[in-house]
């Protein structure tokens, strides 16, 4: 069975870091572009950050100099790195990636992992 599965989340000041990981398990050939979504209470789910299996990426505005997504395709896993976190960054992060099964790409998410930032 392949899942995702999110860590890293929690609860952090104004101004503090958290790394966030996503490590895909299961019966993969291959993995396209990996991303890292949020939602916050009563908004839309939205796109922070995505980067393509050869490590082009692109940022969400609000993020944007504040974030930083990578991977190691070695270990199927995505990192986001949040710095300089604002109370408005609350939000459960999910992530995402497009999966190959050896008969087509497939979209998964991972079940969500909370950040809480406190003022």
């Amino acid at each position: 069975q392949v899942q995702l599965v999110e860590s890293g989340g929690g609860l952090v000041q104004a101004g503090g870091s958290l790394r966030l990981s996503c490590a895909a398990s299961g019966r993969i050939s291959s993995i396209g572009a990996m991303r890292w979504y949020r939602q916050a209470p009563g908004k839309q789910r939205e796109l922070v950050a995505g980067i393509t299996s050869r490590g082009g990426t692109n940022y969400g505005d609000s993020v944007k100099g504040r974030f930083t997504i990578s991977r190691d395709n070695a270990k199927n896993t995505v990192y986001l790195q949040l710095n300089s976190l604002e109370p408005g960054d609350t939000a459960v992060y999910y992530c995402n990636a497009a999966m190959y099964n050896g008969v087509a790409f497939l979209d998964y998410w991972g079940q969500g992992t909370q950040v809480t930032v406190s003022s």
